[in-house]
């Protein structure tokens, strides 16, 4: 009996993790030969090249599409393809500013990322002092200010390549792949740059065919998750979804969690603590569905990157959840904010390390999730709205803050811990799962999307305690 009870969780081992079994490698690599010699580097970075190059004029449009509004009451469409062009010339400056990183003047060399963010901020201060108009010039311009938040990212990790030497042989189509990423992802950058691209890049035909299986697995993993999360909000939440009538009209009906706040200590407080739950799960199979198809998507042409989404819910500490729940964002808030804080402060702040290593963490998950939020609202941005948008901000900005205090918290545990291992009984992994589960449940709530003033977050909140 014991020796059924091992072989079926090694049957599914085996199922789970195709790719890297020898035996189906090979067969991958026989049957797939002509193809895996074929896509040789060269040609796997061209036709991605080739669809940035589509991606870099279909997805200005449609952000000119969506803020319309902005620009002059019937632009032109020699308008919009100065926009485009304009977008690409920037794009290809950026890229030999990177080239000849070492001619560039020393002020810029020491702060290339804060020089290209404050040329942003230089547009859209020209925009704020100048009158509106219908002439060609300052339509162009807030197109760019509108269309460039979308790649800013990108271009920080092409001066970073820069700034670490690593552009030395490269074309400007290498860059091309990931600034207008054809293989999908968000403003917040799937793979971070040049660099990591290569490091990871499949240079054999086994080492492709790896990559591939590899791929595909995650691609059906995301597609598993895409339909797991539309079962979960038919089973769970139950509005305006087709699944609700598959389970014969039954559902759980816990109401959505931006729906619930708005109720502030009025909710039920049995729903309510099922909804925060509820919605930390939603958003975990949210991200992992199309995280896991864009990285798949990159692993089928020899990238063989990290997942953007890994098993977050069954992190053990509040920073270990972080670094698996969105990885390439984390990674950003680190590259931009942590780590300039973190060196930055070393000489002054050596006798107070506990303090620098909270200032660092401050400035990556407050200050930098903050900024990074604030560039995504373009329309208030070029209108000169800032205030307004921050002011708007100001739930995320408590939930900013409580995860920066979390995430500090649980760095400070784990540096106490001095790499020892975790009791590893079943119910002290549970409880401290559980733990986790809960406290980003509940900063969650000051950022969960809907009408739900700041008051009545703070209800709602209290009211989980029936303090209220």
């Amino acid at each position: 009996m014991a020796n059924i009870w091992l072989y079926v969780p090694m049957g599914m081992s085996r199922l789970t993790q195709f790719h890297e079994n020898p035996a189906v490698i090979a067969w991958w690599c026989a049957r797939m030969g002509w193809a895996l010699s074929w896509l040789t580097p060269f040609r796997r970075r061209a036709i991605l090249a080739t669809a940035a190059l589509c991606i870099g004029v279909i997805n200005p449009l449609i952000a000119l599409a969506n803020k319309r509004l902005l620009l002059a009451d019937a632009p032109e469409r020699l308008d919009i393809a100065f926009v485009i062009l304009a977008t690409f010339a920037i794009l290809w400056l950026i890229y030999r500013a990177a080239a000849g990183f070492a001619a560039l003047p020393a002020m810029i060399r020491r702060r290339p990322q804060l020089t290209l963010h404050l040329l942003y901020w230089g547009v859209l201060v020209v925009l704020w002092n100048t009158v509106p108009t219908t002439e060609s010039w300052r339509t162009v311009l807030v197109g760019v200010a509108i269309v460039f938040p979308l790649i800013i990212w990108r271009c920080c990790y092409l001066l970073l390549s820069g700034q670490r030497g690593q552009m030395a042989g490269t074309r400007f189509t290498d860059h091309l792949i990931y600034l207008w990423p054809a293989y999908g992802g968000t403003n917040s950058p799937i793979a971070m740059g040049y660099g990591h691209l290569s490091r990871r890049e499949a240079k054999t035909a086994e080492d492709l065919a790896r990559s591939q299986l590899a791929g595909i697995k995650l691609i059906l993993l995301g597609l598993l998750w895409g339909v797991s999360l539309y079962a979960f909000d038919g089973f769970v939440y139950g509005e305006g979804n087709p699944l609700t009538s598959a389970f014969g009209g039954y559902t759980i009906g816990i109401p959505a969690l931006g729906q619930l706040v708005k109720q502030g200590a009025a909710a039920p407080i049995e729903m309510a603590w099922a909804s925060i739950y509820c919605e930390l799960v939603k958003q975990v199979l949210r991200l992992a569905s199309g995280g896991h198809v864009a990285i798949g998507i990159l692993r089928l042409f020899g990238f063989n990157v990290f997942r953007n989404t890994y098993k977050p819910l069954l992190a053990e500490s509040v920073v270990e959840f972080w670094n698996r729940y969105y990885y390439y964002f984390k990674e950003l808030l680190v590259n931009f904010f942590f780590l300039p804080t973190f060196t930055g402060l070393g000489s002054r702040f050596r006798k107070w390390p506990q303090l620098r290593l909270f200032l660092a963490v401050f400035a990556a998950a407050f200050i930098g999730n903050m900024y990074f939020h604030l560039l995504e609202k373009t329309a208030m941005l070029v209108r000169g709205d800032v205030f307004e948008a921050l002011y708007g901000f100001r739930s995320r900005m408590l939930y900013c803050l409580l995860l920066a205090v979390g995430i500090y918290v649980s760095m400070r545990r784990e540096q106490r811990r001095g790499g020892r291992l975790r009791p590893a009984g079943i119910h002290r992994r549970l409880l401290r799962i559980a733990g986790v589960w809960t406290f980003f449940s509940l900063i969650f709530i000051w950022n969960v999307k809907g009408r739900a003033g700041f008051l009545d977050r703070v209800n709602f909140f209290l009211g989980l305690f029936g303090l209220a």
